[in-house]
């Protein structure tokens, strides 16, 4: 039997884990068209490279079990080479009373599926963690397994040459049209040329609503801007995790210092297409005076660089969008993770290559991620976006 043609729009992490997943499952007719193939720009490459398992919908828990199983495995799954420096420092996300309740239920849902997750009121908290001004925290949850941070661009090479390795094709072009016969997508437009698809799958990121409007589709995700700063601090990193404040700013210890950073206000969020200029007034008028606050050693940081990523923002309800579209039925998302996609890209991957194989999901059910909610108008809120 011919292998199905699959054209997957996007080589960073999620398209090329997909790309490798496919091969697995035997299909020989795979192209990945990438725009960036230097990846400067990738998401994968800028982000901060962590995982939870913290997470308010029951579908992101187990991808992010997945994903941690796929990372303490990933020698066995990309190859021996592969090296990617997997820190499982875990995540401290604190509480105010506003959100404990919510936050009770969804531990004891994120315990009920399997992740080993600590919690602590404010005494608890001061002394799980001397460094941390506690008085008004809550609670306190801290990941003691299966979450941290890793090498994302360590990891995305590992999956290219693995991709590569199983015969996958990557093409340098930008994608700019396609074709379409009735309720399939035929072809993808690309560099001038046609390529023909039995299926397409959008692991566009950031560019994956600009992507899907090609089609005639509006597609509610679009890029925004987040900036990571680097800085030092007279504080010892070692041991500590990954620390999510109340007000929504992070650190985690990265070589000798930090880094972190923090949303900006929703009025000053616009789409970020071709905007990687880091935001330093985020971090004089907001980041700092926050972080120092929660981690008084931190008065005395000195900030060493900036650099700016896009999320894949899915402005519906801040979920990933995974599989077919009700109506292209060939054509499959991976896309609009809103800042999850990193640590999510292994069980979205297999996902893939699953409903694409055997039309059915085998290792965990994406259902409740399929396009259908946007088309229904359901949206699923994820609670946990930092």
């Amino acid at each position: 039997m011919t292998s199905p043609r699959i054209v997957i729009i996007g080589g960073g992490i999620i398209g090329s884990l997909t790309a490798r997943a496919l091969s697995r499952e035997g299909m020989t007719d795979v192209t990945v068209i990438e725009r960036d193939p230097t990846y400067q720009f990738s998401s994968t490459a800028l982000s901060a490279a962590s995982i939870r398992t913290q997470f308010g919908c029951p579908v992101n828990v187990e991808l992010s079990l997945y994903g941690a199983r796929f990372l303490k495995g990933v020698k066995a799954e990309l190859g021996e080479d592969t090296e990617i420096g997997f820190v499982e420092g875990g995540y401290l996300i604190l509480g105010d009373e506003a959100t404990a309740p919510a936050r009770r239920a969804a531990l004891a849902m994120q315990r009920g599926l399997g992740a080993d997750i600590a919690d602590y009121d404010s005494d608890g908290a001061a002394a799980a963690f001397p460094w941390l001004v506690a008085d008004d925290i809550a609670i306190a949850t801290y990941g003691r397994a299966n979450e941290g941070w890793f090498d994302a661009w360590g990891l995305l090479q590992a999956a290219r040459r693995a991709a590569i390795a199983s015969c996958v094709r990557y093409l340098h072009a930008e994608v700019d049209g396609f074709t379409t016969d009735g309720a399939r997508v035929t072809g993808v437009r690309a560099g001038g040329s046609v390529y023909p698809a039995d299926w397409v799958v959008n692991a566009a990121g950031p560019a994956s609503g600009a992507v899907t409007r090609l089609l005639g589709i509006d597609f509610p995700v679009r890029p925004r801007k987040r900036t990571v700063f680097h800085f030092k601090a007279p504080l010892e990193g070692a041991g500590m995790p990954m620390l999510f404040d109340i007000s929504g700013a992070w650190m985690r210890p990265e070589g000798d210092g930090f880094i972190g950073g923090i949303q900006p206000d929703e009025a000053n969020d616009p789409d970020a297409d071709g905007d990687f200029e880091p935001d330093h007034a985020l971090f004089e008028d907001r980041l700092w005076p926050l972080l120092a606050a929660r981690v008084p050693a931190l008065e005395q940081l000195r900030l060493v660089r900036a650099w700016a990523g896009h999320y894949e923002m899915c402005l519906f309800d801040h979920n990933g969008v995974i599989g077919p579209h009700p109506e292209l039925a060939n054509l499959v998302f991976a896309t609009g993770f809103s800042g999850h996609g990193v640590m999510h890209a292994p069980g979205t991957a297999r996902g893939v290559a699953e409903w694409i194989a055997h039309a059915a999901y085998r290792t965990i059910d994406l259902t409740p991620l399929g396009f259908g909610r946007i088309a229904a108008n359901r949206p699923m809120p994820e609670s946990a976006i930092y």
